[in-house]
């Protein structure tokens, strides 16, 4: 597997360079840049292109949930896993609202981290394990719609095995359909729910009990 380029941001010096000797001991990852706001953080991405940008949420001039608002309006599809102190289901939920890929707590270890970069690089979505039980309780209390008369069967096995992380090809294997076939309800899935991405679809599928987290 290619190295995997990534930028660090965060206010704190020691945090960005413990990171940064943590990562790349193994030489699979490279840090090429770091940033202490949101605002050097967004010129870094255009200027040199990362895989992953690792976003704290508290940075002055511009937050991590602020940047990541502003990747996702410009349409900017780079991978970004939040790596934060805050265990509040709050930021979470706004983060996966807004489109994040991976959000992971600073005190978990460093296998954690490092499994949510290969994932999320991986095109894969990676929530902090202790935290999932939590959001699938808040997603459970929020008004569901009737999904029976939104998705037809084959929709909601397509959408099943999209949240649980499975690529197109796999999920055409899986129901012994076509890839193009795949594409196109994937397609149909998106607009019917109202969601952009697969991130955002692997929400909906959890909030409305297609999914379990545990």
């Amino acid at each position: 597997m290619s190295v995997i380029k990534i930028i660090i941001a965060d206010d704190h010096l020691m945090v960005r360079e413990g990171l940064k000797q943590l990562l790349e001991l193994q030489g699979d990852i490279e840090v090429i840049g770091q940033a202490d706001d949101g605002i050097q953080c967004l010129d870094m991405i255009n200027k040199l292109k990362p895989d992953v940008v690792l976003l704290d949420i508290n940075m002055p001039n511009m937050n991590g949930i602020q940047t990541l608002q502003v990747l996702r309006q410009n349409q900017n599809k780079i991978k970004v896993l939040i790596l934060t102190i805050h265990n509040e289901i709050e930021y979470l939920l706004k983060a996966v609202e807004i489109g994040v890929d991976g959000y992971v707590l600073k005190d978990s270890d460093s296998s954690v981290l490092k499994k949510a970069i290969m994932a999320v690089y991986e095109g894969e979505t990676y929530i902090e394990p202790s935290l999932t039980p939590l959001m699938k309780d808040r997603l459970e209390k929020i008004n569901k719609q009737n999904d029976d008369e939104i998705l037809t069967r084959r929709e909601v096995e397509v959408l099943k095995l999209l949240a649980e992380g499975l690529f197109n090809k796999e999920i055409a294997y899986k129901l012994s359909i076509s890839e193009k076939t795949v594409k196109n309800h994937v397609s149909n899935i998106f607009k019917k729910i109202g969601v952009f991405d697969r991130t955002q679809a692997a929400v909906y599928a959890i909030k409305n009990n297609f999914v379990d987290l545990f």
